[in-house]
């Protein structure tokens, strides 16, 4: 089982401690985070009242014919030429 560290840094600490990192390993920092954060906001679209409903009223607009999404409208584009 790896072990878990955790610390609490100054965030002018943490920047610091960046800051000494080759590119490579800024690079992979930055893949690292922007995992992170594309989680974190995926849990909350999936937990979102707002964003749920959103949802559903655009899938009704498009079960409606109201809609329609970009490879259907260029399909129907394509056809009336």
């Amino acid at each position: 089982m790896p072990a878990i560290v955790k610390l609490q840094l100054s965030l002018e600490t943490l920047a610091e401690a960046i800051s000494s990192l080759d590119l490579t390993e800024k690079r992979q920092l930055q893949e690292l985070i922007e995992q992170q954060i594309f989680e974190a906001e995926e849990a909350l679209y999936e937990d979102d009242a707002d964003t749920l409903a959103e949802i559903q009223a655009v899938r009704a607009e498009y079960s409606d014919g109201e809609s329609v999404t970009i490879d259907e409208y260029v399909a129907n584009r394509s056809e009336q030429r």
